[in-house]
């Protein structure tokens, strides 16, 4: 009985070795590409192979070949290099990329740069890049011929990251800074921009008040010339003006508090002559 037991035991025993055994085999031969993903099979007979395997569930010989996964989504990155314009002015510049490997040489890319390839590829060509195309301006010009610039590094930097099968969706210019000396001229330039403008305004009132001047001058004059011509003519003039005298001393005289009585003569100017 007893004899029977353990050789029961021992079957249990074998049969679970087996099974476990066959678990892990198939758990060894069956890999999972999620979506977004790729994967390249390398073998220890024939190395890595050109077949790129899709999204799903795939085969492979256990112990014999070994997936890699590839993430082959858009992801975005930033470089930033500081280099010198034209004009010897020193600048700070960031560029925003969105990448993503050519799944068609993903052998290839795999082969020759590997899993990091986003960092052995494009900071070298982004510094290169932006360091070719930024010596070709002034500082100056930077700012206001950005998109042209940008226009060129998007150009070229599609055109080298092509050359290691990597795929750029936007390429594009996101902060662009100067050296304190750069920045100090442009604030002295505003500076005597505004004194220059400030110069102009004093000039043009200037000669707006000397235009006033001209114009007063020249009613004053003109009224002189009337008011001689109405001496000459007669004393209706000399009348008028007697008459608007005596109106303004009246009322200067009603509004006062210690004045209680006004002379009845006809004639309230002293020393006024009448004819």
């Amino acid at each position: 009985m007893a004899n029977q037991v353990t050789a029961a035991l021992n079957k249990l025993a074998a049969g679970a070795v087996l099974f476990g055994a066959g678990s892990f085999l198939v758990d060894q031969a069956l890999y999972n590409v999620d979506g977004g993903e790729r994967a390249v099979i390398w073998n220890r007979f024939g190395g890595v192979s050109d077949v790129v395997q899709g999204e799903g569930t795939h085969i492979r010989l256990p112990f014999l070949q070994y997936p890699t996964i590839f993430d082959v989504r858009t992801k975005p990155k930033v470089i930033s290099s500081v280099t010198g314009t034209k004009d010897l002015q020193s600048v700070n510049i960031s560029l925003r990329l969105l990448y993503r490997p050519d799944e068609k040489h993903l052998p290839a890319l795999f082969k020759n740069l590997g899993t990091d390839y986003d960092e052995r590829v494009l900071p070298s060509i982004g510094n290169e890049v932006l360091k070719s195309i930024v010596a070709q301006y002034n500082a100056d010009q930077l700012l206001t011929q950005r998109h042209i610039i940008s226009k060129q590094v998007r150009e070229a930097l599609v055109e080298r990251a092509n050359m290691f099968h990597v795929l750029l969706d936007d390429v594009s210019i996101t902060h662009l800074t100067f050296g304190r000396e750069f920045a100090m001229a442009i604030e002295q330039k505003q500076v005597a921009q505004q004194q220059a403008e400030m110069s102009k305004f004093l000039v043009m009132k200037a000669e707006q008040e000397k235009q006033a001047a001209i114009i007063r001058s020249e009613g004053e004059a003109e009224a002189a010339d009337l008011i001689s011509k109405a001496l000459n003519q007669g004393q209706g003039l000399i009348e008028i003006r007697r008459i608007d005298a005596a109106k303004e001393i009246a009322d200067t005289l009603s509004r006062g508090k210690n004045v209680t009585y006004l002379p009845s003569g006809n004639n309230m100017l002293l020393n006024v002559r009448t004819d």
